[in-house]
């Protein structure tokens, strides 16, 4: 129990550097090289490994966000987390739509599901000549919604802060369908969660505020964002979400 309760911790710790330097590079703080890199996680880290997994597709959100091509090495490490910590059969549906995203995104910036390899391979022939362009691979499926659908708010807020990593520009993901059909539903759950002092579940449901529309202007959803990230943002994963929400309810105002 000791063990794995230590191991636990070690694995909260790694997952709260990786949402730190997920942040810095956000902000553009002079951020240089991987976020990966930047936390002290290789590809051989078992357990830098299990919190890329953890912090799933946001590893690469500076590049979904700021639309600068994502870092070798990140694509690399995320590929191998999917590789790695693949949904079993009894995966919940949170599981399934987290590794979901992680293969899209990788999709969407890489270009094929085998970063790795592509990774890796030489950018020239031996002849000299340039190597042809790798198969683009077909999305993967996505997982159902149906235990979403018509769920209480409370519920499908909780869910959704969960999977926060999913809000992001111009997603047409199911669970982003779900949550635009009910975006009053999603604004109950960020009120409730502010009043619960629960501000990690506060800041993933105000991400996907931040990218719904029809939201109650008597929110007040900046301000709302601004009092999370005050009173949570010693939480790195807070401090994500939040930042996350207020760059992209910057750039829909743009």
């Amino acid at each position: 129990m000791t063990e794995q309760s230590g191991t636990s911790t070690r694995l909260t710790g790694a997952v709260q550097d990786l949402a730190f330097e997920v942040v810095s590079a956000l902000r553009g703080g002079g951020h240089v090289g991987g976020v990966g890199g930047s936390a002290g996680i290789s590809g051989d880290d078992g357990l830098g490994l299990a919190a890329v997994r953890v912090l799933g597709s946001d590893l690469l959100l500076p590049s979904v966000l700021l639309g600068r091509p994502a870092d070798r090495s990140d694509l690399a490490l995320l590929q191998q987390a999917v590789t790695v910590f693949p949904p079993g059969s009894d995966a919940s549906a949170v599981s399934a739509w987290s590794h979901w995203a992680m293969t899209h995104t990788l999709l969407g910036l890489a270009g094929t599901a085998d970063t790795v390899s592509t990774l890796t391979r030489s950018e020239q022939s031996r002849d000299g000549a340039a190597a042809p362009e790798p198969p683009r691979a077909a999305p993967a499926a996505e997982p159902p919604t149906d235990w979403l659908d018509g769920a209480p708010w409370q519920t499908l807020a909780h869910q959704l802060a969960v999977l926060a990593a999913l809000a992001v520009p111009g997603s047409d993901s199911g669970v982003a369908r779900v949550a635009a059909h009910r975006p009053v539903d999603v604004a109950r759950g960020f009120v409730r969660a502010v009043r619960r002092r629960d501000w990690l579940q506060a800041a993933g449901t105000g991400r996907w505020l931040a990218v719904l529309d029809a939201v109650p202007d008597t929110l007040g959803l900046d301000a709302g964002l601004d009092f999370v990230a005050e009173m949570g943002g010693a939480d790195a994963r807070v401090a994500l979400h939040t930042h996350a929400a207020r760059a992209l309810r910057a750039g829909a105002a743009a």
